[in-house]
């Protein structure tokens, strides 16, 4: 197959693309950055360099291609002049017209979890109008919209609290169940869509692992050697504060907060809960409590 994926060599992009040209697809790999060209060429695929806010080049990447995987990435939430839903839209209406103008009939875009909300999902609202674009796509064009739990990741930025404080902390209670997932999962299933027969709309939900918040303390304590390592959960006002504190945008504070209020809530997963996917991933919060190790030993 001829496949063209956005996202660069990301932490989906780079296992995904190296999935599908191991499996002797040509794949096609868009990046916003010019350095990035010889690493895309050293995994034997193709670089489309170009900015995916430019229409005419989106649709030039993905015209000839039998699929295409569309993402919209990451924001800089420390940015006080972006307009985060405005992002998500202009960037879904783009992807949005170069299918059209390509011709492209098949399409695997990465959603999220909560992107069933129209609101009360905070920074999240954007995947409910990204899956609302594409679906209003002809009818001829087939779509599944994966939607990932919360990336491992996420966790990162807590090395800071472990270290300093001896607790990590959010406003969400420790015996709440999570649900997680790691990119190298999330990327085999993509690559299973991309290349699968596929007709009409649907939603596949991508998990690796789920356990409440105290256990995942546990766990990332042991990792880092302090066994003592607990679980905080704080007012939703002081985590808004905290977040703002630390540079964030006031708008995009909120909205983060709202987000993990509707995890607290359960109401973030009501739709995950009723279409949780049969087979998991197989990267566990013990294999990434590593990482959070190995970023908590770099203090």
């Amino acid at each position: 197959m001829k496949i063209t994926l956005a996202g660069s060599l990301g932490h989906i992009g780079r296992p995904l693309t190296q999935e599908l040209v191991q499996k002797g697809h040509s794949v096609t790999v868009i990046s916003s950055n010019a350095e990035r060209q010889k690493n895309i060429e050293a995994m034997e695929a193709t670089a489309a360099i170009g900015a995916i806010e430019d229409i005419d080049f989106i649709t030039t990447a993905f015209r000839g291609a039998d699929a295409v995987f569309c993402m919209v990435p990451p924001a800089n939430y420390f940015d006080h002049n972006l307009d985060l839903l405005a992002y998500y839209k202009n960037l879904g209406n783009n992807y949005a017209q170069a299918i059209t103008q390509s011709g492209v009939k098949k399409v695997v875009n990465l959603s999220s979890i909560g992107a069933h909300m129209k609101e009360g999902n905070g920074i999240l609202q954007g995947t409910f109008y990204v899956e609302s674009i594409l679906n209003a796509l002809p009818s001829d064009v087939a779509i599944t919209h994966i939607r990932p739990t919360e990336f491992y990741y996420n966790l990162l930025p807590q090395v800071h609290s472990a270290k300093e404080n001896g607790f990590i902390a959010s406003n969400i209670r420790g015996e709440v169940v999570n649900a997680w997932v790691s990119p190298t999962d999330i990327a085999s299933v993509i690559a299973e869509e991309i290349t699968s027969p596929l007709a009409g709309h649907k939603v596949r939900y991508v998990v690796s692992d789920e356990l409440t918040y105290n256990a995942l303390a546990k766990i990332l304590g042991e990792a880092i050697g302090n066994s003592d390592l607990k679980w905080v959960t704080l007012a939703d006002e002081q985590l808004t504060e905290d977040l703002k504190a630390a540079g964030m945008q006031p708008a995009i504070a909120e909205n983060m907060t709202e987000m993990y209020t509707a995890i607290n809530s359960g109401l973030l997963y009501e739709h995950y809960n009723q279409h949780k996917p049969k087979k998991i991933g197989t990267v566990k919060m013990k294999d990434f409590a590593q990482d959070f190790a190995e970023a908590y030993n770099q203090l």
